[in-house]
């Protein structure tokens, strides 16, 4: 019996095959930029994992920079209160 085999019936309990997970990864690695573009290329699911993750925290890093930026400008600009409240009310959520 082939390990993947072994590994997809011992995994049984979870409901998913390792076909599934191939297509996932096959699913995630289209949706990475930096990925999408290789997709000639055999990439193990573990890189695709690994891209993932980094490409998730720089997105983070852009979320809070571009937040950031905001609300700076939100405390230069004239507007009012309200309007003020509402765009930070909409940058919490």
């Amino acid at each position: 019996m082939s390990s993947r085999s072994s590994r997809s019936r011992q995994s049984g309990g979870s409901g998913i095959t390792e076909d599934q997970i191939n297509d996932l990864v096959i699913k995630l690695q289209q949706l990475i930029p930096e990925l999408r573009h290789r997709s000639s290329d055999k990439i193990s699911a573990a890189r695709v994992l690994q891209d993932t993750c980094n490409y998730i925290r720089s997105l983070h890093r852009e979320v809070d920079d571009l937040s950031e930026r905001l609300s700076d400008l939100l405390s230069t600009t004239d507007i009012t209160s309200a309007q003020a409240a509402v765009i930070r009310n909409l940058l919490t959520q």
